[in-house]
Parts: C-alpha cells; sequence; structure tokens
C-alpha cells in the first residue's frame, strides 16, 4: 500500500523531481534561483538549494529561505509543530546488516528508508517505488538489532533524519541523510521509471543520486566515529589525507 499520510504531497515530489539530477556544482546552485519556487513561510524567492521544514502533523516537507529557516534551528523552536531539516550527511562503512537480517526487515525490494516518527512513537520504513513512497511493516526487534549491531543509528533525530540502505546491483550502502534526501530518490524513481525493469535512465540518475551523495558525505564506521571527511574535501585538500572532523 502506498502510504499517503507519510509521504510528502503530490506537488512537493513533483518539485523534488524538477531539480536537475545532473548538477554537481553545489555552489552554483546555492545562487541559482529556483524556478517559480518561494519561501512556504514568507513568500521570497528562494535558490536551488535551500533547507526545508517538516510539519509534523501532516509530514509535508516545506521549502524555507534563509532567514526563515535560522528562526528554527533550535529543537525546542516551531512549538512541537514543524522541525528544520538538518544537514548533516554520513556514509556508514562497516555497516552490519546481513541478508538475513535485511530479510526480517520486510523491505520487498533493495532499497529503503527509516525514521522515527514521533507522531506515532516508531520507527517506520519507506522504500521508494515507481508509485511513490511505500510502507513496510518493520517489526520493532528487527530495527532493535539493527541498531544495536551499528550504535551510530541511536543519534538519528527524530522526525527529520532517516537511515538510507542501498543494495540494488549488489551495493551495500547505508547512508544517515536529511529526511529530503529519500524524498529526492522518491521523486526520482516515481517520474523517471519506465516499464517492469525502470529503463536505463532512472538507474543512471540513481547512481548519480548516490555518487553526489557520496561527494557531500562524511564518512564514519557504524560506532559514529570519523573514518575521514567527504570526498569533496580530500578533492579539495589534495586527496588521501585525514582531515578535520566537524561535528
Amino acid at each position: 500500500m502506498t502510504v499517503r499520510g507519510d509521504t510528502p504531497s503530490g506537488s512537493r515530489l513533483r518539485r523534488l523531481a524538477r531539480r536537475s539530477p545532473v548538477a554537481t556544482d553545489a555552489t552554483a546552485a546555492e545562487e541559482r534561483p529556483a524556478a517559480g519556487e518561494v519561501c512556504e513561510l514568507c513568500g521570497v524567492p528562494i535558490s536551488t538549494e535551500h533547507r526545508h521544514l517538516v510539519d509534523l502533523e501532516t509530514r509535508a516537507l516545506m521549502c524555507t529561505c534563509r532567514a526563515c529557516s535560522l528562526l528554527f534551528e533550535g529543537r525546542a523552536a516551531g512549538g512541537g509543530h514543524y522541525r528544520l531539516v538538518p544537514d548533516r550527511r554520513l556514509r556508514i562503512e562497516g555497516f552490519e546488516l546481513d541478508d538475513a537480517l535485511w530479510e526480517s526487515l520486510a523491505i520487498p525490494v533493495d532499497m529503503a528508508f527509516f525514521f522515527h516518527n514521533t507522531q506515532v512513537d516508531r520507527v517506520v520504513a519507506f522504500y521508494p517505488g515507481p508509485m511513490g513512497a511505500t510502507e513496510s511493516l518493520l517489526e520493532l526487534e528487527a530495527w532493535r538489532e539493527l541498531e544495536q549491531a551499528n550504535p551510530v543509528l541511536g543519534g538519528l533525530e527524530p522526525d527529520v533524519e532517516a537511515l538510507l540502505v542501498n543494495r540494488a546491483g549488489g551495493a551495500r550502502e547505508a547512508w544517515v541523510v536529511p529526511i529530503d534526501d529519500p524524498y529526492d530518490l522518491v521523486g526520482l524513481i516515481r517520474t523517471r521509471w519506465r516499464g517492469l525493469a525502470g529503463g536505463r535512465e532512472v538507474w543512471e540518475e540513481i547512481g548519480a543520486f548516490f555518487e553526489r551523495l557520496g561527494r557531500r558525505a562524511k564518512v564514519v564506521d557504524r560506532s559514529g566515529e570519523r573514518v575521514r571527511a567527504s570526498a569533496a574535501a580530500d578533492a579539495a585538500a589534495g586527496g588521501g589525507k585525514e582531515h578535520a572532523w566537524a561535528t
């Protein structure tokens, strides 16, 4: 079943899907106005790269300008109704998730994201597909086992951060991401999928999505300890060396 209540609106997904899947220059993207897109709090035009709020009651994602997002920086801001989506991204090396545990999570495809939904007071699991984001019933004990094996998951911010798992094509990747990243992926798949297998275009764009994510994410082990800085930081510093860890 497709769960409407825990996915952004159709218009939100269409806006996510309109973002260029090949844009890689983050600085240029931040400076480039998004066509027809405005802050959903104050109405001013906003750039392609901008922050989002989560409406905790409707699960909708709201685009915000920098000035408005600053008003929600503190966790207590928003009156329990809105939460600012953070911007940290972590790639987890050595993530413990074998095939047996994956089967116990009852995910029928090779990609999924998990987050703690405070409205239902539990961790929920969704997987992307051509119809949008679909919920998979998640056994609490299976999640506890995953969290015990990978203590970094204990630091996920409720409602606004997710564990994103990619096992497609033999990949074994796990990421901590802002909640809007998985919905970017949902929008990409929903609008680009063709036929039964999706088609070459969608799989190329999925690959590009994870490549971009890798350039932005810091690398940690399953306990959350630093392994190295992001690929982008490595490249800027000449590559290969350890860099200062900013939390």
